[in-house]
């Protein structure tokens, strides 16, 4: 699997490749956890927002489907004694419904074939009256191309299946039935937009 091939490496692009991207987005997801939370975090990878987030919540549920990921994430986040790590499929999370207050999906979104059915999956374990919050690498526009890092990245494995701008990054959320989406950007050489709105009831 690509990405327990690339765990050992990922925090270099995490810190030093990515790392102004990075710094804008561990910033605005803080600001959208409060301390009664509950939070799952799909995706968790090597744990660069697991961290940001036990920091603010009461628990914190951080999955990711590579199991050389979530050991990396483990370390990381070792001084944190709210958070339970577990291996967990994006597309099938074994977990009941509105079962958390918030859930974080972290830059996967734009590397599934089938992201509507993820976004299902995440909204159905969100409380009633809780937040997705859904990070994803983006184009700064229709025209510009991806970088060269992306190009060497999805020929190595980590292949972008979608290429938003921040305006059909917004539109995707609309169209799947989502009326109070907002948007932020964390720009960086790759930048991420970072999308929250109320769980889909109904």
């Amino acid at each position: 699997m690509f990405w327990n091939t690339v765990a050992g490496a990922y925090d270099i692009f995490v810190n030093v490749i990515n790392g102004k991207t990075h710094r804008a987005l561990k910033a605005i997801v803080g600001d959208l956890i409060e301390p009664e939370d509950r939070v799952l975090e799909c995706a968790c990878g090597t744990g660069m927002l697991s961290a940001v987030i036990a920091e603010k919540c009461v628990s914190l549920t951080a999955t990711d489907f590579a199991p050389k990921m979530l050991k990396y994430a483990e370390k990381n986040c070792a001084a944190f004694r709210n958070v339970v790590f577990q291996q967990e499929d994006i597309l099938s999370l074994d977990f009941p419904d509105n079962s958390f207050d918030k859930v974080v999906a972290g830059n996967v979104i734009h590397l599934l074939d089938d992201p509507l059915k993820a976004l299902g999956e995440l909204n159905r374990v969100c409380k009633s009256d809780g937040k997705l919050i859904i990070p994803t690498y983006m184009k700064r526009d229709q025209k510009s191309d991806i970088s060269s890092f992306v190009r060497i990245a999805g020929k190595a494995g980590a292949d972008f299946k979608h290429q938003f701008t921040l305006d059909s990054y917004r539109k995707f959320f609309l169209d799947a039935g989502y009326a109070d989406v907002k948007v932020r950007l964390a720009e960086g050489r790759i930048p991420c937009a970072v999308a929250s709105m109320t769980k889909k009831c109904g």
